[in-house]
């Protein structure tokens, strides 16, 4: 299969990053160096989908499980999304990217939602890609909260439309294409509403490792898939 640039191109790709923690074991090295060397690949993942014409990209951050984790390690993940976010808003302006975010707010650290809100606020009229940041993020707590907030409403009959516009982010279109890296083949509590036609795809490169031309593979292979919808 061969790249066409001018062939369908996703909207929407959402990516399941997995495999820091692996990567930096097996350079013998602490897991935080993989977490590092993975917020770089962020970098590198977000500059090849603009080019690529790609308007959305979601990133499953941090999830609702995660909290299970040592503390030292949350610690220091939360460092880090600190750092990244701040570099994130001294370049969004050149890159012309807007940042949202979906998840829940409580339990994030303080100083986490001052920066995001922060950013959020600073890139909201960038227009050449949005960077949707799956954060304290469950797709079971999603949709827990969409029907919360319905019934908060007073809805008696709820329908499927009702609910998608409950969603964290309502306004992004649901993704073509779902990758996860590390060669894991599950979705793990990652956008069950909006994948219900999504496309998946899976490698076993771990996200470190994952760049621009892995990102082209996966989009090949997209374009040569069929979308039928349930249709013929």
């Amino acid at each position: 299969m061969k790249f066409i640039m001018d062939k369908k191109i996703p909207l929407h790709i959402a990516f399941i990053m997995d495999g820091n923690g692996r990567w930096a074991k097996n350079k013998n090295m602490p897991r935080n160096y993989g977490h590092e060397a993975g917020a770089k690949t962020v970098e590198k993942v977000i500059k090849k989908a603009r080019e690529l014409g790609v308007k959305y990209i979601t990133l499953f951050a941090f999830s609702t499980e995660n909290w299970s984790r040592p503390q030292r390690e949350i610690d220091s993940l939360m460092k880090l999304l600190s750092k990244t976010l701040a570099r994130y808003n001294k370049d969004s302006k050149k890159n012309n990217t807007r940042l949202i975010i979906s998840g829940r707010r409580e339990k994030l650290p303080e100083n986490i939602l001052k920066d995001i809100d922060n950013v959020v606020e600073s890139t909201k009229n960038n227009t050449a890609i949005t960077v949707n940041l799956a954060l304290n993020y469950g797709a079971r707590q999603e949709i827990t909260d969409a029907i919360k907030k319905l019934v908060s409403q007073g809805k008696k009959e709820i329908t499927e439309q009702d609910i998608s516009a409950c969603m964290y982010q309502p306004g992004i279109p649901d993704p073509d294409l779902i990758i996860r890296t590390s060669g894991e083949k599950r979705i793990s509590n990652f956008l069950l509403w909006q994948s219900a036609y999504s496309e998946f795809y899976f490698t076993p490169v771990l996200w470190p490792d994952f760049d621009g031309a892995e990102l082209e593979k996966a989009v090949t292979e997209f374009q040569a898939r069929i979308r039928r919808y349930g249709g013929i």
